[in-house]
């Protein structure tokens, strides 16, 4: 061995020399390339440097390494189809580490970029994706080229690949345009407030490359295909309102009845029996009777002036109960005590020995409620009327009717909210002034969206 390599040692050395030559050259030209490149960068203040040095200091060199191995295996003594297959490994590295750097740099540029543009972030990991697939395709095309691989055949097939996958996922692909253009055309917005076709609405939270999610009024998130969005009528409301500092809830009440078995034939029996019932009569025969015979005209003021007048036929009495502000109480027992009142002053004036025909009697209803929770929670004047709109009427009706006995302060939940979270005096004071006995509940509710609707625009 020994003999042997003093006999060939200059053909080990002279291509070990080329070698090493070619890394002190590399580490050289890379001192002086990214000193002037980093003066240049100062320059012009560019964000991108510290990413371009980090993603090719160590492949630079490698670079180098890899051009010492070629000119190393070009000046030895191996035999040319040994020098060929090298060349083709060398070329290979090299190519695939320039791949490598190519997809990694230009990823961290994107990201740096997208960044900064606030239309193209719900895109950026799909841009990101598509340009490292490309790179990498382009990049496997010219390593077959330069290995002496047919590309023709691959071209073709990856451009049949592409057609069949396109005819595949059309929507998919009609989607990311359509998300496309809405972000680039500012179309629709994250945090904008939008009512669908379908009648639904909510804020958007996110305008990704196939769907654009929008969170519903009743807490629950939308997914519509962003197609589908640019093909239907959509009314963009734009950025939201003032945020309330507690959102409001929407509650639901039902009302059953429940028949006491107590009855009255005359107006002595109806005020004995009007003391000892429990408050849940007295909401029924006034509050609960007004709801449901609301839509007669004349409005009917409580059902105890309608039995007086009707089955006893005492007008004057009944005009006098009739006469009674039901909603001018804050509480049952006003109510009641008002009632009572009216009836006694009338007995101690005017005795009165009239009885109700057999099967007429007065019999006292209990009204049961049932306070149930909806899905729905508005944050905001906007998404209120948009729940107002959706909410049933036996919600309006616990909001209002019935809150003003449950707070005993005279007014409704909405002007309470309004008031206290939203800090707008003026327009809850426009709904506590609203007399609910003088509409429909259907008319009561858009009266409401009316008020608020001009307060928002």
């Amino acid at each position: 061995m020994l003999d042997w390599l003093s006999e060939n040692w200059l053909y080990i050395a002279v291509p070990l020399l080329v070698y090493l030559a070619s890394y002190i050259v590399g580490l050289w030209v890379r001192r002086i390339a990214y000193r002037a490149f980093d003066r240049w960068a100062a320059k012009g203040k560019w964000e991108g440097n510290p990413l371009v040095v980090q993603a090719t200091r160590t492949p630079f060199l490698a670079w180098f390494m890899i051009l010492g191995a070629y000119l190393a295996v070009r000046v030895s003594i191996l035999d040319t189809s040994t020098k060929a297959l090298a060349d083709k490994v060398l070329v290979a590295l090299f190519i695939i580490s320039v791949t490598w750097v190519a997809a990694s740099l230009s990823e961290k540029l994107l990201r740096l970029y997208i960044g900064k543009v606030k239309r193209l972030q719900p895109s950026e990991a799909l841009i990101v994706n598509i340009t490292r697939i490309t790179i990498a395709v382009v990049g496997a095309l010219i390593l077959l080229d330069a290995l002496g691989a047919p590309t023709t055949p691959i071209i073709l097939f990856l451009a049949a690949a592409v057609f069949i996958a396109a005819l595949v996922s059309r929507d998919l692909l009609t989607n990311f345009f359509s998300g496309f253009q809405l972000v680039q055309g500012e179309q629709i917005k994250v945090g904008d407030f939008i009512r669908l076709e379908s009648g639904e609405g909510g804020y958007v939270t996110a305008v990704t490359w196939r769907t654009t999610q929008i969170r519903g009024l009743d807490g629950n998130l939308i997914l519509v295909p962003n197609s589908r969005l640019l093909q239907s009528t959509v009314i963009n409301y734009g950025r939201p309102l003032k945020k309330a500092s507690e959102p409001f809830r929407f509650y639901a009440r039902l009302h059953l009845k429940e028949v006491t078995g107590l009855k009255a034939c005359n107006l002595t029996e109806l005020v004995d029996t009007l003391k000892k019932v429990p408050g849940s009569v007295i909401y029924y025969h006034t509050h609960n009777f007004l709801e449901e015979y609301q839509y007669l005209t004349p409005e009917p003021a409580n059902d105890f002036a309608l039995w007086v007048n009707d089955e006893l036929g005492n007008e004057v009495l009944g005009e006098k109960l009739a006469s009674i502000d039901t909603f001018g109480f804050p509480t049952i027992a006003a109510l009641r005590a008002r009632i009572i009142g009216v009836i006694e002053d009338y007995l101690s004036k005017n005795p009165d020995g009239r009885t109700a025909p057999l099967g007429r009697e007065f019999h006292f209803i209990r009204s049961i409620s049932v306070i149930l929770p909806t899905p729905y929670i508005a944050h905001d004047l906007r998404e209120f009327i948009e729940v107002l709109r959706k909410v049933s009427t036996d919600s309006i009706s616990f909001h209002v009717f019935e809150a003003r006995l449950r707070l005993q302060k005279g007014v409704n939940d909405f002007s309470i909210w309004i008031e206290d979270c939203l800090g707008d005096k003026d327009l809850a004071d426009k709904l506590a002034y609203l007399d609910p006995y003088n509409y429909t509940l259907e008319g009561l509710r858009s009266t409401i969206i009316q008020l608020v609707e001009k307060r928002i625009k």
